[in-house]
C-alpha cells in the first residue's frame, strides 16, 4: 500500500488509487476524488455514493453497476452520464470503496 494526497488529504491507497483505509474517507475527500476524474457531485451523485457505502457496509462487497441500477432505480444508462466511461469503477472510487468484482 502507498500514500497520495489529494485535495490537502493524506490517503492510504492500492496501485490503482483505491482507498485502502474506509475512515479516511468523507465528503471532502470525495468532492476531490471526483474532481480527480472530472465529475462535479451534485445530489443525484450523493444518492449514488450513499447507496454503495450503504451496501458496503452490509454486504461487505462493492455493489455492481446493476445492483446500484436496480437498488436505486435508475438506469444504467443513467449512470454512464453521471459517471462517464468506467461508471462502477468510477462510483466505487469515488465512494471509497474497493473496486467492484468483475471490474476491469
Amino acid at each position: 500500500m502507498s500514500t497520495t494526497t489529494i485535495g490537502g488529504h493524506t490517503l492510504t491507497v492500492d496501485q490503482e488509487g483505491f482507498l485502502t483505509d474506509r475512515s479516511e474517507w468523507s465528503e471532502e475527500v470525495a468532492t476531490a476524488l471526483a474532481e480527480q476524474i472530472g465529475v462535479t457531485l451534485e445530489s443525484e451523485h450523493w444518492t449514488v455514493l450513499s447507496f454503495l457505502r450503504a451496501e458496503h457496509a452490509q454486504t461487505g462487497e462493492t455493489p455492481t453497476l446493476r445492483r446500484v441500477s436496480t437498488g436505486l432505480e435508475i438506469p444504467v444508462k443513467h449512470l454512464f452520464e453521471l459517471f462517464p466511461v468506467k461508471p462502477a469503477k468510477k462510483m466505487a472510487y469515488v465512494a471509497g470503496l474497493p473496486k467492484p468484482r468483475g471490474c476491469v
